[in-house]
């Protein structure tokens, strides 16, 4: 991705050798070694896994797919927000092809697809999806990026949720 090699030496040796130990209400761990991640509180991690999270969306070739849906004369198939990423496209064959693809590419990186945090919404009737053994959960709405999302496109829910939200703004002063 163009990352000068003294930066991935720096970053290398930040990171090399870390160890850790958990604190509970019971007490707390021995230290351990820490073998793979970023890690959590610091300011470079976010930049880190996106970094990582580009570098296999790069490789899956998103951009130079068919699939996706059509709007103003482009083709979007993916958004991202931080670890949350949404696939879109026209037919259930096209999202099971763009996600195999991330899935392929996110093992091959090191990383692991969650199935049981992947979820499908479809604006029509879907198929049962399994993917490695267990089978993926079909949801008729989500929440993206604070709205919501529904299979039929619908938005007066998210309408009547801004001004009620509005509302309780006004009214509690």
């Amino acid at each position: 991705m163009g990352i000068p090699d003294h930066l991935t030496c720096l970053l290398r040796n930040l990171y090399a050798g870390q160890e850790a130990t958990v604190r509970t209400r019971h007490g707390t761990t021995d230290w351990f070694q820490i073998g793979k991640g970023v890690s959590q509180g610091c300011i470079l991690s976010p930049c880190l896994f996106n970094l990582h999270a580009e570098y296999i969306m790069q490789n899956a070739r998103l951009d130079e797919a068919q699939a996706g849906i059509k709007i103003a004369g482009g083709n979007i198939n993916n958004r991202r927000y931080a670890d949350d990423t949404t696939l879109m496209a026209d037919s259930e064959e096209q999202l099971k092809s763009l996600l195999m693809k991330v899935k392929e590419e996110s093992e091959k990186a090191g990383l692991k697809l969650k199935i049981q945090k992947t979820k499908i919404t479809a604006s029509g009737p879907i198929t049962s999806w399994q993917i490695d053994g267990e089978t993926m959960e079909t949801a008729r709405e989500f929440i993206f990026l604070g709205s919501k999302i529904t299979a039929d496109g619908a938005c007066s829910h998210e309408i009547r949720r801004r001004l009620l939200f509005r509302t309780k703004a006004m009214t509690a002063y």
